[in-house]
């Protein structure tokens, strides 16, 4: 009898093992999902962004946060200083992240004229 009660006892203990693992292929499954959906087009997005701000130079134009165009008239390390408008006098030192587009100044000539 105590023989019986011992097969008994490992082939509940083989099903438990196998009844472990799909639990776990499903949050595996699920994970690669979320990566895929979620975290690698933000990583993507966030390259992009260092990119073009790494490549900011004097002279370019440039969309900020806050909806405002202006002109790149110094950079720095963290910062830039952008002039607004016709007026020579308004120039406000910005962080470089309170930039959403740049656009150089000799790509707008060219697209006006195609």
């Amino acid at each position: 009898m105590s023989q019986l009660f011992l097969t008994a006892t490992d082939a509940t203990q083989s099903s438990g093992l196998s009844g472990m693992i799909v639990p776990i292929i499903y949050l595996a499954i699920i994970g690669l999902v979320f990566y895929f959906i979620i975290l690698r087009p933000q990583k993507k997005e966030q390259k992009k962004m260092d990119a073009m701000i790494s490549a900011l130079e004097i002279g370019d134009s440039v969309l900020t946060t806050s909806g405002f165009y202006g002109v790149v008239i110094d950079v720095m390390d963290e910062v830039v200083i952008v002039e607004f408008g016709s007026n020579k006098n308004c120039r406000i030192p910005m962080k470089k992240t309170a930039i959403v587009e740049v656009e150089k100044p000799g790509t707008a000539e060219e697209s006006e004229s195609k």
